[in-house]
């Protein structure tokens, strides 16, 4: 009898950590955030945001549950770190979903972060990574 109540608790346990570990997974809940434009994509506040580096600054496009997001109503800035050096330019819509902030320079190696207003006022902060 003590051995079965020792199977069955191991076995209780094995399928409370099994569940407790599915519930854990992370959740794809607007699919595979795949770059459309050969850049960096991150997903922030419900939306998929891809930073693309040009020769004259950057653009970012704004995608929301896989289709183009209207970005006529949403601005902010895009602000650069390139090892110690610092620069910010404004995002300013650019046609469809695209954002675009220019004068500045994104290399290699930069840390970008994205602050996007939206139209009902939220500032959303979004990071990259340029690799």
């Amino acid at each position: 009898m003590k051995q079965l109540s020792i199977t069955l608790a191991a076995a209780c346990t094995a399928l409370s950590l099994s569940l407790s570990l599915s519930l854990c997974l992370p959740a794809r809940a607007h699919g595979d955030a795949k770059p459309m434009h050969g850049g960096i994509v991150q997903t922030a506040a419900d939306l998929q945001y891809e930073l693309v580096p040009q020769p004259q600054g950057a653009a970012l496009y704004v995608v929301d549950h896989g289709q183009p997001a209207d970005a006529t109503r949403l601005g902010g800035k895009l602000t650069v770190l390139n090892g110690t050096a610092r620069s910010e330019a404004p995002l300013k819509p650019a046609g469809g979903n695209k954002l675009e902030a220019t004068g500045i320079t994104v290399g290699p190696g930069a840390k970008v972060v994205a602050s996007v207003q939206g139209a009902d006022g939220r500032t959303t902060s979004v990071r990259f990574t340029v690799r």
